[in-house]
């Protein structure tokens, strides 16, 4: 049987996202809402288009059996999965692929990996499932290395140890979302972490890059998971205490998780895990208007009613999801527990809802004990819009649109002046570059202290201008972002795309402290050279 391969230029595997007749129904549809002529989709790029520079260096004999220089695996792994990166596949521009692919089959292997980067003065890039979308895992573009070499830690995918009684597990860091998932349900658990990225992205990428998941409150960042981590350095490996909680100085995990491969690279971890959530109770709920939508969100995340999801999208991101026809914003709320029936805690969210003329449906606040409690409605549409997206990029990309999100955090208390002038910003960037397009807004998470706004833009592009396009619109939006003190990520990580925004981000003391961390532990700057930090 044919090996099932991943897309070296986009989402999925090969076999995955819309079809021929699909993209085509796509296309015209979009060709309709901005009043464009026919679109017309380019081909997707193959094997055989590709010409790959020759390698510059070959692995030692002792680790080529793990290591391959195909031009697929290259190609795959030379670029994550943001818009810019697919542009670039499919113009079939790779003008600096990884010399050769490593994968490790344990931990010895990566340790032997990293001891030859480092003696050979080649550059290493930590590989999780490449669903980066901040160019967190392509190959360093400058500096004095002798070649760059990609450490796929796909063969790390197992749930070593599970301890039932702490409701914890040991468990390898290349293991994929679905995988992990598998492991644990023999035994009634679950990590019930579930970013967009689910499908093909890893627990190790999740550490590295303090991904966002599943729980709108609460329980928002992989760091409320992390019990203790296990990390491979180019100086040696260390692996913290593991313990329920610690006042025991700053914390070795938080120096790791958030460092996107620039320090080490996390092979396992103790992960706090769940009971499978067996209650559930949800609704969602028409508003106005979506700042009148915020409020009912800062009145639910201040009451301590921490529900698993009340995300509220304004009416452009509604219609979008098949939420409504465009009308009014939506929020999407549910509970669930493993524990106790939901009624109480849905019913006062309700109520704080109707306080700012939340459109409460009838049967709303009703404990089931169904799987598919959470998949009807306006929150099964918004659920399955929200997992088919990534599919949809590659086809975008083909028609020569422009899209990129934009997600941030900011306090309570300016959130209002930020939305404005935000969504005004983007607005004029997106008609100034493209000459029309859209912009909508949701809530990804909610803290009792302020919102995580996650902002979309889709416009038609220019031939053979799509890089330009973006890169000109995200530098405006970046800017106002930055300017009006949001953060420059809320969970999509730093990596290359937003260095000039976090380098402004950042207190200047920290990064001469994270670089003294940096040549304490990877002194010849071997590791995902111009993530978070230059050589």
């Amino acid at each position: 049987m044919a090996e099932r391969r991943r897309k070296f230029y986009g989402w999925g595997y090969e076999d995955q996202g819309p079809n021929a007749e699909q993209q085509k129904h796509m296309a015209e549809r979009m060709a309709q809402r901005f009043g464009l002529a026919e679109l017309k989709i380019a081909p997707a790029p193959t094997e055989a288009d590709l010409n790959l520079r020759a390698p510059r260096v070959k692995p030692p004999d002792a680790l080529a059996a793990i290591c391959s220089t195909r031009v697929h695996d290259r190609a795959e792994h030379s670029y994550g999965r943001s818009f810019s990166d697919i542009v670039r596949a499919f113009r079939r521009e790779y003008p600096n692929p990884f010399d050769f692919v490593a994968y490790p089959r344990n931990e010895e292997d990566v340790v032997r990996i990293l001891e030859w980067c480092t003696s050979a003065r080649v550059a290493a890039s930590p590989y999780g499932g490449g669903s980066s979308v901040v160019g967190g895992v392509e190959p360093p573009a400058g500096g004095d290395y002798r070649g760059a070499v990609s450490i796929d830690l796909g063969k790390l995918d197992r749930v070593l140890e599970v301890d039932r009684a702490s409701r914890a597990a040991r468990i390898q860091g290349g293991v994929f979302g679905p995988a992990l998932e598998d492991q644990l349900r023999p035994h009634g658990l679950t990590l019930r972490h579930f970013p967009q990225s689910f499908e093909f992205s890893s627990l190790g990428g999740w550490i590295a890059t303090r991904s966002g998941g599943h729980y709108a409150t609460l329980y928002t960042h992989i760091d409320d998971f992390v019990e203790s981590t296990r990390v491979v350095t180019p100086v040696g490996t260390l692996e913290s205490r593991r313990l329920p909680g610690s006042g025991a100085g700053p914390s070795p995990d938080r120096m790791f998780i958030g460092s996107e491969g620039t320090l080490g690279i996390i092979t396992e971890a103790w992960m706090r895990l769940q009971d499978r959530p067996t209650f559930r109770a949800g609704a969602s709920i028409a508003f106005q208007d979506f700042i009148t939508g915020a409020k009912a969100v800062k009145a639910i995340a201040q009451a301590g009613l921490y529900p698993a999801n009340c995300r509220l999208l304004d009416p452009g991101e509604a219609a979008k999801a098949g939420a409504n026809q465009g009308e009014a914003a939506v929020m999407v709320l549910a509970f669930e527990s493993a524990d106790h029936a939901l009624e109480p805690w849905i019913k006062r969210a309700l109520e704080c809802c109707a306080d700012f003329g939340g459109q409460i449906p009838k049967a709303a606040g009703a404990t089931r004990t169904d799987k598919e409690a959470t998949h009807e409605g306006a929150a099964g549409a918004w659920r399955d819009a929200f997992l088919k997206a990534p599919y949809l990029i590659d086809s975008l990309v083909a028609m020569g649109m422009v899209s990129d999100t934009f997600e941030t955090a900011i306090t309570w208390d300016r959130f209002e002046e930020f939305h404005t002038r935000l969504m005004a910003s983007a607005r004029d960037a997106v008609t100034r570059v493209c000459g029309q397009g859209s912009v909508t807004v949701r809530f990804t998470h909610a803290y009792p202290d302020g919102p995580a706004p996650y902002y979309t833009i889709l416009a038609p592009g220019k031939a053979g201008s799509q890089l330009a396009q973006w890169a000109e619109i995200k530098r405006a939006v970046s800017d106002t972002l930055i300017g009006l003190g949001g953060t420059i990520t809320h969970h999509h990580a730093v990596g290359r795309d937003h260095r000039p925004w976090y380098d402004r981000q950042r207190p200047d003391l920290f990064a001469l402290a994270f670089k003294a961390a940096k040549r304490a532990l990877d002194p010849q700057a071997v590791l995902n050279p111009g993530v978070l930090i230059d050589p």
